[in-house]
């Protein structure tokens, strides 16, 4: 499989792209990722970290949303087709330095945002909320999207899935990296959470979505990670509801392109499960990244990378 290089240097989150890992990145981005699993690099070329690339300018905004919440979310601005990224259970909007400039790069539009109770956003009262994906069109609306690109990991995957069954026709693609997807199909609740028993939830963060191979070769890395997750959480924050109940009948009905991603060594959705999902999806390609916890696109950002922008061209809107 692909793998990265380069030492890791300073990050501004709003500085402008140059250097020449980003370039290094986008180039990476345009061999396409077409089969199951991400192409091999050979022994001679070992895994080295990936050095946190500078920022592209970006407006950040505060929307508002039903109940006296808002939600930070941060817009590269352009012409190019917009890619909203929902974030990790474990992160937020910052959960993104590695794709922000390279989308950006590629002539994206690229938009990430915090749900409520995340890092920069106000969860407001549960009663009055909407839903994630409710929220989620509120965003769209507020910043002029027409049709997008939607990108969820782990915990943004069901939101993702979820306005997808609600706005199927908004979306050009979809992708679902890293996530059980919120199926609440009896057999399937049993497979997955009998895969994390008791006292999993009480390990520490890292070791339950990092890789081992990635926390023991990249502690800078992982060490970013866990600051991001620090700061992810805010005392305000609640679980919100889903405008839809997400089935293997559900997913059947979607049309659209999806494209589903996993780590090898993902404890959550294992490839194995994630080939189950794809059994249920009309038009759904599926790869696996070598070395990766439940954040490929943090652990293996060149890779990850590669898989989304190719998924992108692929569906972009035609040109006439």
């Amino acid at each position: 499989m692909e793998k990265n290089s380069g030492t890791r240097p300073s990050v501004s989150r709003r500085t402008v792209v140059g250097s020449a890992v980003l370039a290094a990145l986008a180039t990476a981005g345009t061999a396409a990722g077409t089969t199951a699993r991400a192409a091999s690099r050979t022994d001679a070329e070992p895994w080295e970290p990936v050095p946190l690339p500078e920022q592209a300018p970006a407006t950040e905004h505060q929307v508002p949303v039903a109940g006296g919440g808002s939600l930070w979310c941060w817009d590269t601005g352009g012409r190019g087709e917009p890619v909203v990224l929902l974030h990790p259970g474990s992160g937020s909007g910052e959960s993104w330095p590695y794709q922000q400039p390279v989308l950006a790069v590629a002539g994206h539009r690229v938009i990430g945002y915090s749900r409520r109770g995340a890092y920069g956003s106000v969860a407001g009262t549960r009663a009055e909320a909407d839903t994630a994906s409710g929220d989620l069109d509120t965003l769209a609306d507020h910043l002029g999207l027409d049709r997008f690109h939607l990108s969820g990991s782990a915990a943004g995957g069901p939101v993702a899935i979820d306005y997808a069954l609600s706005h199927q026709g908004r979306l050009r693609s979809l992708t679902v990296s890293g996530s059980v997807m919120g199926v609440r199909d009896a057999a399937y609740l049993e497979l997955s959470e009998g895969l994390r028993p008791e006292p999993f939830e009480d390990l520490p963060v890292d070791f339950r979505e990092l890789g081992p191979s990635y926390r023991a070769g990249d502690p800078d890395g992982v060490a970013a990670w866990l600051a991001v997750n620090a700061r992810a959480r805010t005392a305000d924050s609640f679980a919100q509801s889903l405008a839809h109940e997400i089935t293997w009948d559900a997913l059947a009905t979607l049309t659209l392109p999806i494209q589903l991603v996993t780590g090898d060594a993902d404890l959550y959705t294992p490839p194995s499960i994630l080939r189950l999902a794809a059994g249920h999806l009309c038009d759904a390609r599926m790869h696996v990244v070598d070395e990766s916890g439940h954040n490929p696109h943090w652990e293996q950002p060149t890779v990850w990378n590669r898989l989304l922008l190719s998924f992108l061209r692929r569906h972009a809107a035609r040109k006439r």
